[in-house]
Parts: C-alpha cells; sequence; structure tokens
C-alpha cells in the first residue's frame, strides 16, 4: 500500500507519468485488495484502458460479480464504448446487490441511443424490485418527460416530490411546472413555478411564459425584468416582456424594453415586429416601416414582416411601395404565390394592367385551391373582358364556394353572355 499511496500523492503533485510507472510496477506484486485499489485509482484519474485492463481480470476471476461488472461498464461508458458496457451489465445476476445499479445504467444507456422502450422496460423492473425507490421513480419520470410523455411522468415526479425538492440538480417543481404546461394545465403549473425559489433565468422566463397563458401578465412582467437583471443577454427575454407590458397598456415602457432588447441582438429578426407593432401604437410610424425594412434586410423570405409592411403601405395607399418591395424581395427568390397576388393587386391599383394580369397567372399555380384569391382572380379578367378566362376561375370558385348564389347567377349570366 505505500507505493499505491505514494503514486497518489505523485498524481496529486501532477506528476502522472510517474505515478503511472509505480503502478504497473507494484501491480506485478500487488494483493487483490490493493490491486481493487489501484484499479480505483486508474478509474478516478482517467487512466480508463489500464482500470479495464484490472476490471478484466477481476470478472475473470469472479464471473457475474456486480460489482466488478458495473465498475467495468462505467470505464466503458468513459471511453464512449456502449456497447462493451452494456454487454457488461447484462452479466449482472438478478439476485446480485448491485443489479438495480446496473438497470439503471443500463436504462441511462438505452435512452442514449434513442431505445426509449427498452430504457423504459429495464425501470419497470427495478420499480417491481423497489417499489417504494424513488431514485427509479425519478428515471422513469426524466425518460418520459424527455420524450414527450408528460401525463405519464407526472404521477412519478409526484411521488419523488413527496419525498424531496431536489434529485440530480433538477428541482422536481420546475419538472412538474413544465410538465403540467406542456399539457395545458397553466394553473397547475403556476403553483408548482410559484414554490421555487430560483434565479435561474431559464426557470423564471418559464414562469412568465405560464402566467402569460393564464393572462397574469402581473407574474410574467416581475419575471422578465428578473431575468434581464440576472443575464441582460438573454434575448428572447425582450420581445416577450415589451408585448407583456403593451397588453398591461404600458406602451411607452414597452417601446423602451423592446429598443433595449435590439441593442443587445440586432440580428434577430422577431424581435424588429414587436418593435415595428409597438411603434405604431405611440404613432411612431416611421421608425415601424424601419423595424421592417430591417427585419426583410436580415431575411427576405420572412413572410410576417413582408406581410406586416404590404399592409402598411396599402392602409397608406402606397402603392408604388408595395410594387418596389415585393418585385425586389422575388428577383432575390421569395416564391410564395401570395407575394404575387399582393403584386397583381398592387399593380390593378396602379393601373398597370397588364403587369397585374401576369403576376394574376403566375400566382394562380400556388393559390388554385384558395377561394378568395380565385374570386379576386375572377372579377380581374372579367374587367379586362377577357370572360371565357373568367368562366373556369369562378367555376373552380364554385366547387370551394358552392353555396355562393351571387357568383353563380354571375357566372350565368357570363356563360349566356359569351355562348
Amino acid at each position: 500500500m505505500e507505493n499505491i499511496e505514494k503514486a497518489a500523492d505523485l498524481l496529486d503533485a501532477g506528476k502522472n507519468d510517474e505515478a503511472l510507472s509505480l503502478l504497473k510496477k507494484t501491480e506485478k506484486t500487488a494483493s487483490e485488495q490493493e490491486l481493487f485499489s489501484i484499479m480505483e485509482i486508474y478509474y478516478d484519474w482517467g487512466f480508463l484502458e489500464e482500470g479495464i485492463a484490472l476490471a478484466l481480470q477481476f470478472t475473470a476471476n469472479y464471473p457475474g460479480e456486480g460489482e466488478f461488472l458495473v465498475l467495468l461498464s462505467d470505464m466503458y461508458i468513459e471511453l464512449g464504448k456502449d456497447e462493451e458496457a452494456l454487454q457488461s451489465l447484462n452479466k449482472v445476476s438478478s439476485q446480485d446487490p448491485f443489479y438495480m445499479e446496473s438497470l439503471l445504467i443500463s436504462a441511462d444507456l438505452y435512452q442514449s441511443q434513442g431505445l426509449f422502450e427498452v430504457s423504459e422496460q429495464k425501470l419497470l423492473e427495478g420499480k417491481e424490485i423497489a417499489p417504494d425507490e424513488i431514485v427509479i421513480d425519478f428515471a422513469l419520470a426524466e425518460l418520459l418527460f424527455s420524450i414527450g410523455g408528460a401525463n405519464r411522468a407526472i404521477p412519478f415526479y409526484e411521488k419523488v416530490w413527496k419525498e424531496t425538492t431536489e434529485m440530480n440538480g433538477i428541482e422536481i417543481a420546475d419538472r412538474l411546472a413544465e410538465s403540467h404546461a406542456s399539457l395545458g394545465h397553466f394553473d397547475e403549473a403556476l403553483q408548482y413555478f410559484e414554490q421555487l425559489d430560483t434565479n435561474h433565468p431559464d426557470t423564471l422566463f418559464k414562469h412568465g411564459l405560464t402566467a402569460v397563458q393564464q393572462n397574469r401578465f402581473d407574474i410574467a412582467i416581475p419575471m422578465w425584468e428578473k431575468v434581464i437583471e440576472l443575464d441582460p443577454y438573454y434575448h428572447t427575454v425582450y420581445s416577450e416582456l415589451a408585448q407583456a407590458l403593451e397588453q398591461e397598456g404600458r406602451i411607452q415602457e414597452a417601446y423602451d424594453t423592446i429598443q433595449q432588447g435590439l441593442s443587445q441582438d440586432e440580428y434577430n429578426k422577431e424581435i424588429y415586429i414587436t418593435a415595428a407593432e409597438i411603434a405604431l401604437k405611440l404613432g411612431k410610424d416611421s421608425e415601424a416601416f424601419s423595424y421592417l425594412q430591417d427585419a426583410i434586410s436580415l431575411d427576405f423570405e420572412y413572410q410576417e414582416a413582408i406581410m406586416m409592411l404590404v399592409g402598411l403601405y396599402k392602409e397608406r395607399e402606397q402603392f408604388e411601395d408595395v410594387i418596389k418591395l415585393l418585385e425586389d424581395i422575388i428577383d432575390l427568390g421569395a416564391n410564395s404565390p401570395l407575394y404575387l397576388w399582393e403584386l397583381a393587386q398592387a399593380y390593378e391599383e396602379n393601373e398597370q394592367f397588364a403587369e397585374a394580369l401576369k403576376a394574376y397567372d403566375k400566382a394562380y399555380d400556388g393559390l388554385a385551391h384558395d377561394s378568395e384569391f380565385l374570386k379576386a382572380y375572377g372579377y380581374f379578367l372579367t374587367e379586362e373582358g377577357l370572360f371565357k378566362k373568367a368562366i373556369p376561375v369562378f367555376e373552380a370558385y364554385m366547387k370551394l364556394e358552392p353555396m355562393d348564389e351571387e357568383i353563380l347567377m354571375f357566372v350565368e349570366r357570363l356563360k349566356s353572355e359569351n355562348e
């Protein structure tokens, strides 16, 4: 043991090569107890290949001995050799004191491989052996939670919650809150969030999101303000906080918050939408236009920003601006048929009827099942005197809206006049 203690001192001093050499030399004359101590040192200090070699000696001398098989599997896992680890764990007898630990490790490995059903089976087997063991309840809850089975995870989390508020660094109330929130049980989720005493920005952010689902902006706002205080670079919170302040009628505060968010994350296209909406409420129209243009400059296919800007231009009858915007983004490669329809309408309003017809024709391929488009397209064709082309468009519309008697009569009249 003297050499082993000396090797440990060498390791503490950072003399790893000397320590390893001494341990390898000591192995030759060491007793079993000493070999086990050496193996533990190898494991603790990351000399895994050396540790595995000793562990294999023990498993050969003591076949089926759970302690050695579990330790061997731990070292295999550290090296990323999951299959070898599972082979070792599968050799542990169900009567062995380490069998429960082998089930837990196996379940974790199967889960990491995406074999969730096998993982669950291992844990349920453990549950049968030790029905009151909350470690098993926690492992089952975590597995089910990770694969979207919150409804099944909740009873297991509740069992753990009765015994402890935290396990493996996980706040059980946080998991219960998230699980209930994912199922739409926002009132229950809030009750669990309120039991947490935390300064973790993620948890505070989720608390706020859940509160908003219950229209509890009075809860959400201070939560999100605390997030910013703790972490000013938590970019996603600014838009949420600004919208909550807006809902409470605190428009100027909302605008100040979104400005602060933009200063932290000028490349977040979504935040520009919120900024534009709040700016409009404050009568800052030019700023709103600018925010939307900035969002589109970040992503020329950002449909929400494009359609919002088109809507603002249309409200102000700025049809030339609509045309320029949509022509530019279509030239860049944006190919939504909605853009072509809006472009067609803008051309029509601008009395550029030939261009409008081309845009309507191009939009038709993507909007052939949109009744509102078909109706507008049919009327445009009629106004342009293209009656024979309009009739099948209206007939397609009638298949979608068979109860529209006004269009039915209009089409019959068109047919009779053009026979």
